[in-house]
């Protein structure tokens, strides 16, 4: 017998810590362009720091994983890829417990976090 409710509750915390993980990778990338735009040096500003040092397991993670072939500017670039593709496969694990396991719409489970 599999407790639903136990599984539900791991996959919106796996949900929730990587679309944490994607928009720090994706704000770090708006900072760094808007940075570069106005002619500052975006490792100098203080919220490019703060979401460099949340993405940063992750991306020395893909970097453990991806051949030394990959040079490290295009690092961030598939770590972003990976984690929308594993937020994309938690979204789909949260809908088939939902609707197989506990019966409940789609709306209930996927709403509350």
């Amino acid at each position: 017998m599999t407790d639903y409710g136990t599984t539900l509750l791991l996959l919106r915390i796996a949900r929730i810590v990587l679309l944490i993980a994607l928009m720090s990778l994706a704000g770090q990338g708006i900072v760094y362009a808007l940075s570069r735009a106005s002619g500052a040096d975006p490792q100098r500003n203080v919220f490019y720091k703060l979401l460099e040092a949340i993405a940063s397991p992750f991306v020395r993670l893909v970097r453990l994983v991806t051949p030394k072939l990959v040079l490290d500017r295009h690092v961030p670039w598939a770590t972003f890829g990976l984690l929308l593709f594993a937020f994309f496969v938690t979204l789909w694990a949260i809908a088939q417990t939902c609707l197989s396991g506990l019966g409940l719409p789609l709306r209930d489970c996927l709403g509350a976090s």
